[in-house]
């Protein structure tokens, strides 16, 4: 298989994406995926996360889910709301959050390019994610949720891009988030071969979000392999790839609940044997790597960490979130694994620097930590040198619709 392919997707029938499009199914907690399919009882929420319309409570990973899961996109089927392409096509798609723009394409990766690792991962996974994604590819023969790949920057690619995307799309809808997403088709067969032969001649594609979805899809098509039954649909996983000079990575920020029994003084002091420290009159939102802001007991502070401390030769250990936990938050606040340690929580620099002051105002928390975004090409060479990024590195935004694209494994 080359790097990427055409499939024949299935999507919603003309004029009902806006019915089923969804949020990504990880997104959200299940009450409030409840919340979002009141009145909406063509959401692709109902596949997703189809204990929403079960009892309150219910295991997510129970058998029963599943099965309705299988239910839901049986009914959604035969009342027509999906229905697929009759060709193989690729699929242009573009996403519009407020001022930024990016536009990628949707298409088959290989899952052989997964298992060799010219698509690169930079994140473990947990194997009870992983479970559950197989068994909610195999109980609806699809895969559903599309994995966020990023390529470099590729002048022919994105000019075919942008050429298909110059016409009126075929599906155009604006999210209750205000991300609108446009899709367009493309079933020329030389835009077609055009595009399979350049990605193809690419030296990797790197996963940006999704490593659960794509680790599920590779374990899929292994499992059709011993058992001699492999399909070609599951030699690909479901994708959209965008050029990783439009990626818009927000920051990933941490709070921590406690001082560590240090008094404000004492912890001030022991951060400036690696830090300067500013007080500042306003929010402190880090214009460059190696500058924290910081908020405590209703004062912001600019922390700048001292350039001796930066590893430039190490891709993971210059990062940001590895300079602040190997220089604060593990020797002052004695947090050493943060994937464990319930005393720290991470928030997401879509929640803005107030949403970061309101857990230390309410008492939840005693500090806050505002972080310069990881850059795309940090993540890349992390991904390069076959190395893992720290937990809770990247934020992207906008995300991803679960819904408008679907591959059927047959």
């Amino acid at each position: 298989m080359t790097l990427i392919q055409p499939f024949s997707g299935l999507r919603p029938a003309p004029d009902q994406a806006g019915e089923v499009a969804a949020p990504p199914y990880d997104v959200m907690s299940a009450a409030e995926a409840r919340r979002m399919v009141e009145g909406r009882p063509w959401s692709f929420l109902h596949i997703s996360r189809p204990e929403v319309d079960l009892p309150p409570g219910t295991d997510p990973y129970a058998p029963e889910v599943y099965a309705k899961a299988h239910e839901n996109l049986g009914r959604m089927l035969d009342q027509g709301l999906l229905i697929r392409d009759p060709q193989p096509s690729y699929y242009v798609y573009r996403l519009t959050m407020g001022g930024h723009r990016q536009t990628g394409l949707v298409a088959a990766a290989s899952v052989e390019a997964y298992d060799t690792d010219r698509i690169k991962k930079h994140e473990h996974t947990r194997p009870a994610k992983e479970d559950d994604r197989v068994r909610q590819i195999q109980a609806l023969g699809a895969q559903t949720g599309p994995v966020f790949l990023v390529y470099r920057a590729h002048a022919e690619i994105d000019a075919c891009l942008a050429r298909v995307s110059g016409a009126e799309p075929e599906v155009d809808i604006t999210a209750p988030d205000g991300v609108r997403h446009e899709l367009w088709t493309l079933t020329d067969a030389g835009e077609i071969d055009l595009l399979t032969r350049a990605f193809d001649a690419l030296d990797a594609l790197y996963v940006a979000d999704g490593h659960h979805r794509s680790a599920a899809a590779s374990r899929v098509a292994a499992q059709g392999r011993q058992e001699g039954r492999a399909k070609d649909q599951e030699q690909g996983f479901l994708a959209v790839i965008f050029p990783h000079d439009q990626m818009q990575i927000l920051d990933y920020n941490r709070v921590v609940r406690d001082l560590n029994g240090q008094s404000v003084a004492d912890f001030l002091d022991r951060i400036r044997s690696a830090f300067e420290v500013k007080p500042s009159g306003t929010p402190v939102k880090p214009a460059a790597p190696a500058d924290f802001g910081m908020y405590l007991k209703g004062q912001w502070y600019l922390l700048r960490l001292d350039p001796r401390h930066i590893p430039a030769e190490d891709p993971v250990a210059r990062l940001d979130v590895s300079l602040l936990q190997e220089h604060l938050i593990a020797p002052i606040l004695d947090i050493g694994d943060p994937r464990r340690d319930d005393r720290i929580d991470f928030v997401g620099g879509i929640r803005g620097l107030e949403g970061l002051a309101a857990r230390v105002d309410s008492g939840e928390m005693a500090v806050a930590f505002a972080l310069h975004p990881t850059r795309m090409e940090d993540l890349m060479a992390v991904a390069d040198a076959g190395e893992v990024m720290p937990p809770k590195s990247t934020w992207f935004e906008p995300k991803l619709a679960d819904g408008l694209v679907s591959l059927v494994l047959d």
